[in-house]
């Protein structure tokens, strides 16, 4: 065996890796709902050190807030699963790291925790790049059939994102 991990998901992370090489980029992520899954499948590559600076992962509040200084304040107007608290965390991974690109992940997994407003499939992405003022942050919502299925599909997202 010589991955753990779904091949679709192996080789978009050998493209990040590729890609962000010829490009001249470092990348970091900020994860929570993926608990590292994305870390983990960018490091699976032959190669990753060329790119890779460092992976958070945050799934409580405070570690958003101890890791990667998001506020209090965003957590508690907006929540954990809110596009302002992925662009804080995308920010944050910016700030307390060498990266150039950044991607942040928040969401519900399930099969619990989803509400009216935030269902089960909920996730929500950032990417901050440094030097520029681009704000790129989206909610998608996943149709999964279970909890593994909603953290594939994130991390297939934030794959794509690192993409140059």
């Amino acid at each position: 065996m010589d991955t753990l991990l779904p091949a679709d998901i192996v080789e978009l992370a050998a493209r990040v890796v590729a890609e962000n090489r010829a490009a001249g980029r470092s990348i970091a992520v900020a994860e929570s709902c993926t608990g590292g899954l994305v870390a983990a499948a960018i490091t699976e590559i032959a190669g990753s050190s060329d790119v890779f600076d460092r992976g958070f992962v945050t799934y409580s509040n405070e570690a958003k807030a101890e890791m990667l200084g998001v506020s209090g304040d965003i957590i508690d107007a907006f929540g954990a699963v809110s596009i302002a608290c992925a662009w804080a965390m995308a920010q944050g991974a910016l700030k307390y790291s060498r990266a150039d690109v950044t991607v942040s992940i928040s969401g519900v997994a399930g099969p619990g925790g989803g509400t009216e407003q935030k269902p089960v499939g909920t996730v929500v992405f950032a990417r901050a790049r440094r030097g520029t003022d681009e704000v790129l942050a989206e909610e998608r919502h996943f149709e999964a059939t279970s909890r593994a299925e909603v953290r594939h599909q994130a991390a297939l997202v934030a794959l794509e994102l690192l993409l140059p």
